[in-house]
């Protein structure tokens, strides 16, 4: 869908409970969109490297303007890029076909939840691209949307009472989204069948997880049901990411919530003046309700806010304040998320419905090469990825220790397009270390100078 975290706030705060409460229904077996009375054979092998969710760097693929080609063979093509970065997770968006009536050609307008969409692929084309990936040993995550449909799915004749009516008894669409009907959680059957076309990809094309549309709409005892139903597929291990901030996505069985605030709050503020402190309030507000390895997904941008606020070179500070933020956001609380092109310093800001632009993937290569360096450091740090963390932030510097038993880092970054020294904390003061890049001895003493947009990650192991 497309909303920025503010946007999702204002929907939460004006949603409606639904006017007429069905009774259950079950559909019948002829329901050929529903798969909820058989399971599917299981197409290939379970993927055995599905990553513990505290180890997750994510990629978004917006399929159609990954490629020339707009579909799943042209994310296929790249797979190798996509590993080589050191990315161990795919998220692809919506693969389904999308409807016609009232439609305004959004991914999340779905006319049929268990295909593959014609102007994505086929569903071989989709268990190529799943197969490729766990060959590269990478897991994939499916956008799933649970809250509409598009007005020409089958539902709204067969089963027109698996949806939200207003008074006068007609069907309602989705909060101010004109394209979509809203579903009735409300009704048993339309549950059952939604999440029973969750658990058929599961099986049909030998997904890993899903990353869940406008999660925090639903009420919670339906997540609960369906993260359970998925959890006793005991073959698989899968990884459930709310595009959500409640606290109790992470009870009801969600690895992952969205760090909405953190980017439209705290990082646009800083790279607009405010105080680099603003990022221990972040961690305090959106790690609410986490426990075990619960974790909060944080990015530059996503198909959502790069169309509605721009590339993140145009936010951030261009390519040396966006890496300056991605060190942030992939080493200090959270776990890093790269939507596609981002790692070329994609300049073209993806508008809805991403039709109109196709990322050149020939710019910039000194940048793809940072993440590479990044991602790659933060895939061999125990203390990165799992450590307890020690902030140290000033006003304008993000400054932290990371421990993990056998390994330390401690990380300084300038989120400011000027020089800074930095008084460095009692506790470190006159310390040796290494470069966490290239291993060279740094000895640190009381201050240190940090150039424009400058970082540096000091380890001890």
């Amino acid at each position: 869908m497309n909303f920025s975290f503010f946007l999702i706030v204002a929907l939460l705060a004006c949603s409606k409970s639904p006017s007429v409460s069905a009774p259950p229904v079950t559909p019948p077996d002829t329901t050929k969109t529903t798969n909820t009375d058989t399971t599917p054979a299981q197409y290939g092998t379970p993927f055995a490297s599905v990553p513990d969710p505290r180890d997750v760097t994510i990629y978004q693929v917006n399929i159609r303007a990954f490629s020339a080609t707009h579909n799943l063979q042209g994310v296929s093509n790249r797979l190798d890029q996509i590993k080589a970065l050191g990315i161990n997770t795919i998220y692809l968006m919506p693969v389904y076909p999308v409807g016609t009536l009232r439609s305004q050609n959004s991914p999340y307008c779905i006319r049929n939840f268990d295909s593959v969409g014609p102007e994505y692929g086929s569903l071989t084309d989709l268990r190529t691209f799943v197969d490729g990936a766990h060959s590269r040993g990478m897991a994939v995550i499916l956008d799933f949307v649970v809250n509409q449909t598009s007005w020409d799915h089958p539902w709204i004749t067969q089963h027109p009472d698996w949806y939200v009516h207003d008074g006068s008894g007609n069907i309602e669409q989705l909060s101010t989204y004109t394209d979509v009907a809203a579903l009735n959680f409300s009704s048993t059957a339309m549950r059952t069948a939604i999440i029973g076309s969750m658990r058929g990809w599961v099986y049909k094309a030998n997904i890993d997880g899903f990353r869940c549309d406008f999660a925090d709409n639903p009420p919670i005892d339906f997540w609960q049901q369906a993260i359970d139903t998925l959890h006793n597929i005991t073959t698989h291990k899968l990884l459930m990411l709310a595009e959500g901030t409640r606290t109790t996505n992470y009870s009801a069985g969600f690895d992952y919530n969205f760090g909405f605030q953190f980017y439209g709050t705290t990082l646009k503020g800083i790279f607009g003046g405010g105080a680099v402190t603003q990022i221990d309030n972040s961690n305090t507000v959106e790690y609410a309700g986490a426990s075990g390895t619960n974790q909060i997904v944080r990015y530059l941008t996503n198909h959502d806010v790069d169309g509605s606020d721009g590339s993140p070179i145009t936010l951030f500070g261009g390519k040396n304040g966006c890496m300056a933020a991605f060190v942030t956001i992939a080493y200090m609380k959270g776990v890093p998320f790269v939507y596609n092109g981002t790692e070329v310093a994609f300049p073209t800001a993806i508008t809805f419905p991403f039709t109109s632009v196709v990322i050149d993937w020939t710019q910039n290569p000194d940048v793809t090469a940072q993440y590479t360096q990044v991602i790659g450091l933060r895939n061999s740090s125990t203390a990165i990825r799992r450590g307890s963390l020690l902030s140290y932030d000033n006003n304008d510097v993000c400054a932290f220790t990371k421990t993990a038993p056998g390994d330390t880092v401690f990380v300084m970054v300038n989120l400011r397009n000027s020089p800074v020294t930095y008084s460095v904390p009692a506790t470190l003061q006159n310390t040796a270390w290494s470069d966490g890049f290239n291993s060279s001895a740094q000895q640190i003493g009381t201050q240190y100078s940090l150039p424009a947009y400058g970082f540096t990650v000091l380890r001890k192991q």
